[in-house]
Formats: C-alpha cells, structure tokens, sequence
C-alpha cells in the first residue's frame, strides 16, 4: 500500500534513478516511510498497570517544579517514596525539599493522617525500605510545620504503630501472609527505635522510650509461638537493636536480656524448630557473649604510640643493614638505617628493555645514578617495601 501510493512500481526499489526527477521522488518516498506521530512516551511502551506519573517528576523537570505536575498529596508523597526506594542515596540531597514542599502542602489534619499512612505502608510492604522509612520519619518529625490537636508527625506514627502492636498476640498464630506482613512492622518498629530522636526540654537527644518496652513485648510475642518465620524475625530484631536495647536496660538496672537469652536457650531445647533455625539461635547467644561483637579498646580517646601501646610495633616488618643487622621501626636509629637502605638501592636506571643505556653510554648495564631521589618516589618505594614485606610473612 506505502509503495502504491508513493506512486513507485513494486519492482522498482532495486532500481539506480536514471534522472533527477526520480531520484527526488525516491527521496520524497523515504521521509515519508520514516515520520511517525508516535510518541516515546505512548502508552503502548508501558506495562500494564504502570504509573509513570509517579516517577516522572523527580526526572524529568528541575527539583523545585516537581510537584506541579501531581493532582494530590498521595500522588507526589507515593512518587518520592518510589524515588527513594530506587534510588537511596538521594536521601541527603532531596529530604530538605520534600519537606518543604510538604510544609506547603499538609495543612489539615486529614492530610497529616495521609502522609503518615503512605510512610507507613512503603515501610512496611517494600523489601529493605524500612530503613529509609525510618529516617525520613525522624527528619519530618523535627521539620513538619503542623502540630494540629489531633497530634504532630511523630505522635500520629506511633499511634499507627500502636493499631498494629495491639494485634501481635494474633499476628504471630496467624496464617504465613499475616505472620509476613507483622515481621515488617516489627522489623520498620526496630529502625524507628535507632533512628527515631527525641529532643529533651534540656537540648538533649534520647531514643523512644516507648518503643523500647514495644520491641521487648514483640519478642516475648514471637517467643511465645516459636514457629521458624518468628524465631528468624526475633533473630533479626536481636541482632539490629540487641546491643542498644541490652545498654538502655543495663542503666536502668535492669536484667531484661539475660531473660530474653534464657528464653532462646529453653526454644533451642524444647521447640519443634528446624535445625537451621536453632543454630541461628545460638549464634545469636554466642553473638551476645561477645558484647554483640564490640571491640572496646583500653583507651578509646588516646591514639596509639609506641610509649602506651606495647603492641605498637608488632606488624612491623623487618629491615636488614648493609652487614646483614635486622632492625624494625622499634629501633631507635630506625630512620638512620632506613635511610641508609633506600640510598644502597639502585632503583630507577636509564634503562630500557632492550638493553641500551638511555643515559648514552650505550652499554648493557645500569650507570650509576643520583643517590637523591624525589619525595614522592621514595614514600612509593617504601609503601612497596612495606607491603612486600607483609606478604611474604603471610
């Protein structure tokens, strides 16, 4: 049909033009084959189900203008959250904008109710963003303007919190879905206990107290029906906030850990658990029986010398004299010696690979050359020296 009514015979595309005219008629012919009113963004190049409105802004227009495009609150806070899932490392450099576009925007309590449930639920169902919720419901709570009588940012979070903490008891026997989506709040809950800071009348910064005595009754939850999902979401939640928790206790005087580790201890004896899963517990017993794997250093605020460090120079390598004398950086004429050894090696010749002297001498051999050598070659050949030296003790 394209050829009939470009008005060019069917055979005639093999055909070399025998004049000008045909060969504008053949040109006029292919512009007309190539334009297309089909959009790159058609629809048809989507999957069905996309929304490609979510994501569009935050890359196709300048930051400042991005929410323009959006018909609601859901649409512009949803297509932030997608940008943050995506993409996490603009945390830092886009947070300070959303909220101020969201101090132009969340001005009724409704709206404040919408934007903690959108949180909520992103921070909940989508894998590995419960971190990310975390931090972005801290950085609000300081910076929402709104503080309606119904409750601030912070206040309305913990009361979705609350809705499904109250449920645990039934979330934990519940089917494998109910017991999966509980295992995300528990874990979003745990993020929100370390990043989640309350300012004291004081100027001080704490954690949620509140939260702290939540996770202890959402483990006692998960311990009571001791199912492999529980036992492996405790696990997690342990080696998150198990160090922290275990410090906030021990201030207050109290031994709720050690209960907790007993507890673990009676579920490895006595529950029908898989073997996978009881080794998992008692690595997680063995994790804590090393102070949750810290290393607290004898002087934590002094840095290392050789006068209050007697290790100081235990991975040092050894250096050899021109008579064959061993020394370390424990010497005290070490840099004397060193020196001495960088000025005996013939480092960098005029030599090429060929064998002719580039210095003009022309023999096959190094000529002697200047024993000074640049700074920044000498810290090099000594950062090789240094490396060799640990490689061949290894």
């Amino acid at each position: 049909e394209h050829l009939q009514q470009t008005k060019i015979p069917s055979g005639s595309q093999d055909k070399v033009p025998d004049s000008g005219q045909e060969m504008a008629e053949s040109q006029v012919a292919v512009a007309t084959a190539v334009t297309s009113k089909l959009s790159a963004k058609a629809p048809e190049f989507y999957p069905s189900g996309y929304n490609q409105n979510f994501n569009q802004n935050f890359t196709d227009s300048s930051y400042e203008d991005r929410y323009d495009g959006y018909l609601t609150l859901a649409e512009y806070v949803q297509g932030f959250l997608n940008h943050l899932t995506e993409q996490p490392g603009c945390f830092e450099t886009e947070i300070e904008q959303f909220a101020e576009t969201l101090n132009g925007w969340v001005t009724a309590d409704e709206a404040l109710q919408e934007l903690v449930e959108l949180i909520y639920q992103q921070a909940t169902s989508v894998p590995n963003f419960s971190y990310i919720g975390a931090r972005l419901c801290n950085y609000l709570s300081h910076h929402l303007t709104i503080s309606p009588q119904t409750g601030n940012f912070r206040h309305l979070l913990l009361q979705r919190c609350q809705t499904e903490y109250e449920n645990r008891d039934e979330a934990t026997k519940g089917d494998e879905p109910t017991r999966k989506k509980f295992h995300a709040f528990v874990l979003f809950l745990a993020e929100l206990y370390l990043n989640l800071e309350i300012k004291g009348t004081k100027g001080q910064v704490t954690r949620a107290e509140i939260l702290q005595e939540g996770l202890r009754e959402l483990l006692s939850a998960l311990f009571s029906n001791p199912v492999d999902s529980n036992l492996i979401c405790a696990v997690k939640l342990l080696k998150l906030t198990g160090s922290v928790l275990e410090d906030a206790w021990k201030e207050k005087g109290r031994n709720d850990m050690q209960e907790i580790i007993q507890r673990i201890e009676n579920v490895v004896l006595d529950a029908n658990c898989s073997r996978d899963v009881k080794h998992m517990l008692l690595k997680l017993v063995e994790l804590r029986s090393s102070n949750w794997g810290r290393v607290l250093g004898t002087s934590p605020h002094t840095e290392a010398t050789p006068e209050n460090d007697p290790n100081y120079f235990m991975n040092e390598p050894t250096f050899y004299t021109s008579d064959g004398v061993p020394f370390t950086a424990a010497d005290p004429d070490y840099q004397e010696k060193y020196q001495e050894l960088l000025e005996r090696e013939d480092l960098f010749p005029d030599y090429e690979e060929n064998g002719t002297d580039l210095s003009g001498s022309g023999e096959p051999y190094f000529d002697d050359i200047d024993d000074e050598m640049d700074p920044e070659i000498e810290e090099a050949y000594e950062k090789f020296c240094l490396e060799s030296e640990h490689k061949r003790k290894e």
